[in-house]
C-alpha cells in the first residue's frame, strides 16, 4: 500500500480508535458518571467520578508522553539536519529556534530550509503553522507517533 502525499491540510495523524472512540467515550463516561453523582451525591458514586476522570486524563497522557519523546527525537534530527544544509551565518543561530519551529520545519524540503529559518529567526514565521503554511515543497512524515 502506497503512502498518500502529504500536505499541510493531510499532515494531522489521526487516530480512529483512540480519537474518534477511546477518548470520546472516557469523556462522556465523566460526564455520565459526574450527573449521576449530582443526582445521588453518596462515596461511591463520587468515587465513580474520581475513576472515570483517572482513566479519561490517564488516555490523554499516555497519547502525550510518546509525542514528547518524538518531539525530542525530531529536535536532533533537525539540528543535524540544519549543520548540513543551513549557509554558515544561520548554522551559528540554530540554538535560537525554539522547539516548535524545529519540529515544523522537518517538513520542509532542503532547499526550503535556509529561507525558512531566516525567517523564523527574523520572527516573520512565528508559529508551527505559519512555518507549515510557507512550505511550498512538502517533506512528508509518515513515520510520526
Amino acid at each position: 500500500m502506497a503512502e498518500q502525499t502529504q500536505t499541510y491540510a493531510s499532515h494531522r495523524r489521526w487516530i480512529p480508535m483512540y480519537h474518534f472512540f477511546a477518548v470520546p467515550v472516557l469523556l462522556i463516561n465523566v460526564i455520565v458518571m459526574a450527573m449521576q453523582f449530582v443526582r445521588d451525591p453518596r462515596f461511591v458514586t463520587g468515587w465513580a467520578v474520581v475513576v472515570a476522570l483517572a482513566l479519561f486524563l490517564a488516555i490523554l497522557v499516555l497519547r502525550f508522553m510518546p509525542l514528547r519523546a518524538q518531539d525530542r527525537v525530531i529536535r536532533l534530527e533537525e539540528r543535524a539536519r540544519l549543520e548540513r544544509v543551513l549557509p554558515s551565518d544561520l548554522r551559528g543561530r540554530v540554538g535560537e529556534l525554539t522547539p516548535t519551529q524545529l519540529i515544523a520545519i522537518r517538513f520542509a524540503a532542503d532547499d526550503e530550509v535556509p529561507e525558512l529559518t531566516r525567517r523564523a529567526l527574523n520572527g516573520d514565521l512565528k508559529t508551527q503553522g505559519d512555518i507549515k503554511r510557507a512550505i511550498r515543497s512538502w517533506r512528508a512524515d509518515h513515520l510520526r507517533v
